[in-house]
């Protein structure tokens, strides 16, 4: 058991944890989920939970899903949160990774990373971060892509954003801003937005072997 989900299982308190005995720990993931995430970031939590596939793209920072718990711990603390929130948040966020790969067929995953995210942060951070991500690259239902500087600017650059498709359901889109994210089905202009960065972004040998070379961390 890692040290996030401790936290998060202590933060869930003795008599949750005592009813939870005998069940496999993910089942114990989306209740941590639910009582660490803010408020407005619940909705899309359950969207994630149920997508059958789910397109990321990310310009800045390293997609939630895909982070390390160094990682989201050193992103978390960049942000308002105070200190004795963090690994809560860092444990939610270890959750929702189990509640989308651990499951018995998880979604496709497909994920387009800027460059410019991946040299963000200190090498003894990035370098697990960047092995754990050639990890999941190669799982047989995540796809990764690099965005690669060369590219130029691109549409991307108005922010992050996620595209879920449920079966038997419209798709449903994630937006991110400086102050909370919002859900919306109005998602026809990001498809073709993601069509684009798609069209650009490193196939996914190529961008594995990015990651692996990662030329810019000494």
């Amino acid at each position: 058991m890692n040290d996030a989900l401790r936290v998060a299982m202590a933060e869930l308190g003795e008599t949750a944890v005592s009813r939870a005995l005998g069940r496999e720990v993910g089942e114990l993931w989306p209740e941590v989920v639910r009582r660490r995430e803010p408020a407005w970031f619940r909705p899309w939590a359950e969207v994630e939970r149920e997508a059958a596939s789910l397109r990321s793209f990310q310009p800045s920072v390293l997609p939630g899903l895909l982070q390390t718990e160094a990682y989201a711990h050193a992103v978390l603390t960049s942000g308002p949160l105070a200190d004795d929130e963090v690994e809560g948040y860092v444990a939610a966020r270890v959750a929702r990774q189990a509640a989308v790969f651990d499951r018995p067929r998880p979604p496709l995953t497909v994920f387009v990373v800027d460059e410019a995210a991946l040299r963000r942060g200190e090498p003894e951070i990035m370098h697990p971060q960047l092995d754990h991500l050639v990890a999941m690259a190669q799982r047989p239902r995540v796809l990764l892509h690099v965005l690669p500087l060369r590219a130029g600017f691109h549409p991307g650059q108005a922010g992050p954003f996620v595209i879920a498709s449920i079966d038997d359901g419209d798709d449903v889109a994630y937006l991110d801003d400086q102050a909370a994210g919002r859900t919306t089905k109005d998602v026809a202009a990001l498809w073709q937005v993601w069509d684009t960065l798609r069209s650009v972004a490193l196939p996914r040998d190529q961008s594995i072997q990015l990651l692996k070379a990662r030329p810019w961390l000494t």
